[in-house]
């Protein structure tokens, strides 16, 4: 007991730090928190588009300021931040996969899903849809022929070494 009143006066009078994401300030901020993201959402507005503000800066969100520009050099976003809408974009995009191509939850887990998943990643659900040969040929188990009807496309031309490397996935199964 004298230890843990000890340990407690330690923390009061700053000799050992407690972080401000401990369960008790957590839970005796979140309610002060909940309302000030519901004053500033109200304030700035919520966008989920880059839009540019009354002063014409770039921004996302709840007033980001994502600029680049020397007289508003704004936050941009961090790498927790990209890495976190990454893993959303690639969960969405595994998921429109298998909704729209069944043969794509018969792939093994591994280059070549991932391969498919680049690629649709890269291209968009529309875009992805138009490649219908190579699709055909996928949904027939013919890596090798949809791997050379990916290749024999403008996106191939566009993105050049990147449309090599995700073809030789999709066609050997192996990580380039």
């Amino acid at each position: 007991m004298i230890r843990l009143l000890a340990w407690f006066f330690g923390i009061c009078i700053g000799l050992y730090p407690v972080s401000l994401h401990s369960s008790l300030v957590e839970i005796t901020l979140k309610d002060d928190m909940d309302k000030l993201i519901a004053i500033l959402k109200r304030h700035e507005g919520v966008k989920t588009h880059a839009y540019k503000d009354s002063l014409g800066v770039l921004t996302i969100g709840c007033g980001r300021n994502i600029s680049d520009s020397e007289k508003h050099h704004g936050l941009g976003i961090s790498d927790d931040e990209i890495d976190y809408m990454l893993q959303n974009d690639i969960e969405r995009t595994i998921k429109e996969l298998s909704r729209e191509y069944p043969w794509f939850n018969d792939l093994e887990d591994g280059a070549r899903k991932d391969g498919i998943i680049n690629m649709h990643f890269n291209l968009g659900r529309f875009r992805f849809s138009r490649f219908k040969k190579a699709l055909g040929h996928m949904e027939m188990g013919d890596h090798d022929q949809a791997a050379l009807e990916f290749l024999d496309s403008r996106w191939a031309k566009q993105v050049k070494g990147r449309a090599i490397e995700v073809t030789d996935m999709i066609k050997t199964n192996t990580y380039v």
